[in-house]
Parts: structure tokens; C-alpha cells; sequence
């Protein structure tokens, strides 16, 4: 009678299960019309490609331009379906709407720092005369909200004179790289006529009256875009000079595409140059400013390791890197015997990645990522280790900015559910205490952040940051994100993001796996995920759904995966690879195209993570996972492919084409593939809060939708 009884009631549940699910459940999904052509065929090795899409290559042209409006208006009507999309908005906006601060940092006597009042589009620079001095009392430097009226216009750098006289400073155009230099008098309070433009993946290394900073020459005319960014120069340019009379510098035309990027030390003593061939290695020439017509020392002159100057200590050069030594060691190198032999081990590699080095009040402080957690270690001059620094718990943490003369110094610390909190460290006692404390909307103490490890595919061990509530039950229905990356040597870590609280709140579950190709444990991790190891990078990310199912937090029917850029390409990857896996994906900003990437902007700079089509063994394995070229008539989950019309970084045909070919072959009626091209923004950076709340609001409201959760 009881087993009846029981059955009767699982039944009535199950009916009701499937009642809702089908009340919130898509319609069937009838796309925009792509034109396919057959025109568009490449050659790589004898293989004949055929790309169908290449036509949306074409960013100026009238078939384009409406396929996009198409694109974007059937979005936006799929989306009038969501009932609760401004209901989440309304809960993002609360969450962001809290003042925000950054770490303070010195610049002579005076403290430098950002702040937000919650809801600004950009983040005003102010400036207060010392650490006891109430940030109510300090003055606004630069305002980036005065700019542009919506907030497309942002700050994406600054740069003080040796003196702290002139400040430097960079601007972005709806996100792209593309920047523009401008100078403020700090001591006049006035901005010069000195405007530089068409400025790319440069600083300003100041000395004396002027700057050194590194170039490409200026782009086409309609193709600003997506032209491929060869041949940088090094230029000098001095005060109240116009940028057509900068002097040359460093230049390499037979070859074009090692980048060139200029440095000094802090005393301006030295100019340092260092070359790349692509996102990893880098060869060092050093001249001695000091002496007239002294010529480039050469530091490395291969590009088979990393090798970056900390700073001059003593008329030597402290410097980190890999080389022989995959987790970073930092070594002093005397300029007048540049060879190896002679370099001296400063500070030793250790088991675990060397992240960040820096000296202040003659300490070397370094951070290390002992199993993707953040830990300081302080060392005098000579290597000899003096203490750790104390850190409230596992998290992440970044700072200890500064110069040799400071006597203190700031830190943050975060974690997936601790909201960022600043520290100031004081060198005289070698102690912290707390300086800016988070004011989010955010009660940490109901949820919780875990560091589990589950095995890859081939055994691998890997690192996952889990977080949820306290009270969260593992009956496999959390509706849960995982995130990933895994490449170009960046670490993923358990940094705070101010939109989780939406899914928390929702009983939801956060994740995000540190999959090989990163850098969370130093080089050989990175290789382990690169160029003929590549699949080793989507195995671990399979591996980690599937390890959040057999743990009990969330099944199939709950699994939504999210990446951008790289982690574009991996999420496009693995929907190929294990589609039944996973709910919801979000491919963002991707390298989708695996074959013709190199052929726009900076693109070609990534063969040394990927390989070049240009041999046919690369070839072959670029081919075997571009997300692109991998799509085959099957079920695929519900995508929102995100991109934006001015990422000259990773340009948007990539996910034009994506879109394109994956609504095409998409066998699920009611599983929708949509794409949303951002407007006047770029690859991530600089975009207003307003248009980052839209977005996130968006993504949460897809997610949910797509699992029947009515939130």
C-alpha cells in the first residue's frame, strides 16, 4: 500500500515537474536567413575548406551590416519571451549600486586612487596628500565619465613622469585596442596639446622631459578593425612636440611581426626593449641612458623563455623569469656582463608558480600560487627570506605595488563569495591591517567557497573553485555555471564577480575549473594545454561537468559552461565534442575560426599557443577542434554566442560565422542558438556599467529560461 502510495506521489510530482518546465520552455526557433556560399573555398596542404560564411568577414559591407541588425532584432524578440529579464536587472543594478574603491598607490607624497560611487560608468582617479588624510578630502584627477555621455569612451591607462609632475594617460574608444595618449600638467592642473594617436599595446615610459612608447603604423582606412597590427616601431616622444616629429627609436622592418614594446627602471637609467614573437618568450636589449651613444645591450636574445626587469637595484638589474626554471626564479644581472654564467640567483624556484615580484624599502615581495592560492613570501635584497605575509584565508590576491623608498604598501584579498577587501602593509613592522573594506550587498557568511581536485580524462589532477550556499543539498538540481580558459599561461582564479550573487541566491552553484594551458602551475602546466596538447585543455573541462554531476551538485538538464576569448574557443570546442553534457553555453568574444585567425589584427601572434596552418601538422590539429569547422548536424544546447563590433582583438566574424553555421545545423527545434553583437564595445574592457548590467542580465535570464527556472 505504501509503495503505491509513494509512486502515486512521485508520479503527481513528476507531473507537475514536467507541467512547469514546459510552461517556461522555448518555443520552437525560426532564424534569420544566412546565405551560404560556395565561392569561399581555402587551400591549406592540398585539403580543400570550404567556408560557407567568409563573407561576414566583411565588416563595412551592406550584407553584413543587416545580417547583423537581423541577428540582433531576433535576440531581442526571443528574449521579449523572458518574463523576468528586467527582474534581474533591477537585482543586478542593487548589487552593483555600492561604492567601490581601488588600492591606493604613491606617487611622491601623494596617494593615488579609483573609486566609484556604484553605479558611474567608469571610475574616477582621485588623489589625497598622504595614508591619514580622509578620502573625503581628496581631489578629483581624472574623471573618465566626462569623456563621452554613454560612458563608451574609458581610461585605460596611466603613466607618471619621473618627477610626478605630468601624469600620462590612455584612452579606449568603445573597448578597442586602438588608444589614444594625452598629458595633464598635475602641478597646473591643465591638459597639454601633446595628443598621440593610433597607439596599440603600449605604455609611457617616462625620462626627463618625454616618453618612450611602441607602435603599428596606422591601419586602412574602413579596416581599423581587422587589419593585421604588423611592424611596431619604438618611438621617443618629447613635451609640447607634435607626434609627427617623435623620434625613432627602435625599429626591425625585415621583421614584422616581432613586436617591440619599451620600458625604463624606475630611476629612468635604463631603457629596456623587449621583443616578442607571439603571447609567449621574449628576447631583452638594455641601453644605458647615462652614457651618450651607448649602444643595445642584448640581455637574451632568443625568445624561448620569459625574462622581465623588476627593477635597477644598485646599477644591476633584478630580474624574474623561467628560464630554466618552468615556476620563475629571480636572478641579478650586472650590464656590464650580460651573460648568463654570470647571473646571480637572487631568489630560487620554488614548487609552486612565481606570479609577481616587486622591491620595496628593500624587501623583495614576491606572490606565489600554491595550488591556484595566493601566498607573499618577503625577502631582503640578497634573497635571504624574511617572513610571509598573513592572508585572511584561501583566496586570491594582488598589490604591493609601489618604489623602493615607500614604506608601505597595499594588497586586496577576495575569494568567490569574500567581496574585495584592501590592506595596507607597513614595512617598518611588517604587519597589515585592514584599509578599505568591502561595502557589497553581500552576505559572505551564508555561502561558501571550496578548492576540490578531480582527474582528467588521462588522470591529470586539476584544481576547482566551487561556491554555494551553506545549506545547499546535493540532489543534482542546482542550476550551476562553470567557467573556464585554459591558455596563454593565465591562471583562473577564484576572484570575486558581483553578478554571482544571482545564481547564489537562486540556490545555484559556481565553478570555475583550472584546466591545463593556464599558468596555475607555471610552465609545464601551459604546455601541458598547448599547441599539439590543446585537447588536453577541453578533456579537463569535460571532465570537470561531469565531476560536478557525479558529486551530486547539478546534472545535465542544470550544467551551463562559460568562456570568453580563449575560453570561447574551449566552450565552442567542447559543445562539438560532449553536446549532451551541457544546458547552456556561453561562447564569448571566441577564436572560433582555428584556420583563418591569423589573418586578422594581433591574431598572428598567437600561433606560438597554437600552432600556425602554415604547417601541416599544426594544420591537421587546428582542424580537429575549431569550434568552426567541428559543427555537424546534431542536438546542441542552448548558446548565446556574445561578441561586440569593436573587438579588434579577436574580430567578430569569428562568432558571425559560428552563429551562422551552428543555427544551420542545429537538429534541437526548440534549443536556440543566439548571438548578441555588442554595440560600441570591444574585447572586454572599458564597457560602461550600464551595458555590463544588460549583458549580465541577459546571460542570467538565458540560463535560466533555458532550464525552465523561473526566477
Amino acid at each position: 500500500m505504501f509503495f503505491f502510495r509513494n509512486t502515486y506521489f512521485r508520479l503527481v510530482f513528476l507531473a507537475v515537474v514536467i507541467y512547469f518546465l514546459h510552461r517556461f520552455a522555448p518555443t520552437p526557433v525560426n532564424y534569420p536567413r544566412t546565405e551560404s556560399s560556395k565561392y569561399y573555398t581555402n587551400v591549406y596542404h592540398g585539403a580543400e575548406i570550404m567556408d560557407e560564411y567568409q563573407w561576414l568577414e566583411d565588416e563595412n559591407s551592406k550584407k553584413t551590416k543587416a545580417w547583423i541588425q537581423k541577428q540582433n532584432s531576433f535576440t531581442d524578440s526571443y528574449f521579449r519571451r523572458i518574463p523576468f529579464r528586467k527582474k534581474i536587472e533591477k537585482r543586478l543594478k542593487e548589487l552593483w549600486d555600492y561604492p567601490t574603491q581601488s588600492l591606493p598607490f604613491m606617487k611622491g607624497d601623494k596617494i593615488y586612487f579609483y573609486k566609484n560611487t556604484g553605479l558611474q560608468n567608469q571610475s574616477i582617479l582621485y588623489v589625497k596628500d598622504n595614508v591619514d588624510t580622509p578620502d573625503s578630502l581628496a581631489s578629483i584627477v581624472i574623471d573618465p565619465n566626462t569623456f563621452s555621455k554613454d560612458g563608451t569612451i574609458s581610461l585605460s591607462g596611466i603613466y607618471f613622469s619621473n618627477d610626478n609632475r605630468y601624469l600620462g594617460y590612455a584612452t579606449s574608444n568603445s573597448g578597442s585596442d586602438w588608444k589614444e595618449f594625452h598629458i595633464k600638467d598635475l602641478k597646473n592642473n591643465k591638459v597639454l596639446n601633446d595628443n598621440l594617436k593610433w597607439i596599440k599595446f603600449s605604455g609611457m615610459s617616462w625620462v626627463e622631459d618625454g616618453f618612450y612608447y611602441s607602435t603599428f603604423p596606422k591601419p586602412i582606412e574602413g579596416k581599423e578593425y581587422s587589419q593585421s597590427n604588423e611592424g611596431s616601431q619604438i618611438f621617443y616622444h618629447k613635451l609640447g612636440t607634435k607626434q609627427s616629429e617623435d623620434r625613432l627609436i627602435y625599429s626591425d622592418l625585415k621583421n614584422p611581426k616581432i613586436s617591440n614594446y619599451a620600458s625604463t627602471t624606475s630611476d629612468g637609467r635604463y631603457l629596456l626593449i623587449y621583443r616578442t614573437k607571439g603571447t609567449y618568450g621574449n628576447s631583452l636589449l638594455i641601453k644605458d641612458l647615462n652614457k651618450n651613444d651607448e649602444k643595445f645591450i642584448t640581455i637574451v636574445s632568443d625568445f624561448k623563455s620569459e625574462v622581465s626587469v623588476i627593477d635597477e637595484v644598485n646599477g644591476s638589474l633584478l630580474v624574474i623569469t623561467d628560464r630554466d626554471a618552468p615556476n620563475k626564479k629571480i636572478v641579478l644581472i650586472d650590464p656590464k656582463f650580460p651573460n648568463e654564467d654570470k647571473w646571480k640567483t637572487i631568489v630560487r624556484e620554488k614548487d609552486f608558480p612565481l606570479t609577481m615580484a616587486n622591491v620595496i624599502n628593500d624587501n623583495i615581495i614576491t606572490h606565489y600560487m600554491e595550488d591556484v592560492i595566493s601566498t607573499y613570501k618577503i625577502h631582503d635584497l640578497n634573497g635571504n627570506f624574511i617572513k610571509d605575509v598573513e592572508l585572511p584565508g584561501l583566496g586570491v590576491s594582488y598589490g604591493f605595488g609601489g618604489n623602493n623608498n615607500q614604506l608601505v604598501s597595499w594588497y586586496n584579498f577576495e575569494s568567490l563569495v569574500h567581496p574585495p577587501t584592501v590592506y595596507m602593509y607597513d614595512f617598518s613592522s611588517y604587519s597589515s591591517k585592514e584599509y578599505y573594506s568591502s561595502k557589497a550587498k553581500f552576505d559572505k557568511d551564508k555561502y561558501v567557497m571550496k578548492r576540490d581536485f578531480y582527474e582528467s580524462k588521462d588522470g591529470t589532477r586539476v584544481p576547482i573553485f566551487i561556491a554555494h550556499s551553506k545549506d545547499l543539498v546535493l540532489d543534482g538540481l542546482a542550476p550551476t555555471l562553470l567557467y573556464g580558459y585554459g591558455g596563454f599561461n593565465i591562471s583562473q582564479k577564484p576572484y570575486f564577480n558581483k553578478t554571482i550573487p544571482v545564481l547564489l541566491e537562486k540556490g545555484g552553484v559556481y565553478a570555475v575549473a583550472c584546466t591545463r594551458g593556464g599558468g596555475e602551475y607555471g610552465q609545464e602546466w601551459h604546455e601541458a594545454g598547448m599547441l599539439q596538447n590543446k585537447q588536453n585543455v577541453f578533456d579537463d573541462f569535460i571532465s570537470a561537468g561531469e565531476y560536478l554531476i557525479i558529486e551530486g551538485y547539478t546534472s545535465s538538464d542544470r550544467l551551463a559552461i562559460r568562456g570568453g576569448s580563449n575560453g570561447g574557443t574551449l566552450v565552442g570546442a567542447v559543445i562539438n565534442q560532449k553536446p549532451n553534457l551541457f544546458r547552456v553555453a556561453f561562447p564569448e568574444v571566441g577564436v572560433m575560426d582555428m584556420l583563418r585567425y591569423e589573418e586578422f589584427t594581433i591574431g598572428w601572434a598567437w600561433a606560438v599557443e597554437y600552432g600556425s596552418v602554415k604547417n601541416e601538422k599544426d594544420f591537421k590539429n587546428l582542424l580537429s577542434y575549431s569550434p568552426l569547422h567541428n559543427i555537424v548536424e546534431q542536438s546542441y544546447p542552448s548558446v548565446l554566442v556574445y561578441t561586440a563590433d569593436h573587438d579588434d582583438r579577436v574580430v567578430p566574424s569569428h562568432s558571425y560565422k559560428y552563429a551562422a553555421k551552428l543555427q544551420k545545423h542545429q537538429s534541437s527545434k526548440k534549443d536556440p542558438i543566439l548571438i548578441r553583437i555588442g554595440e560600441s564595445t570591444g574585447h572586454g574592457a572599458g564597457r560602461s556599467v550600464d551595458k555590463r548590467i544588460k549583458e549580465y542580465a541577459e546571460k542570467w535570464a538565458f540560463m535560466f529560461y533555458e532550464m525552465g527556472i523561473k526566477y
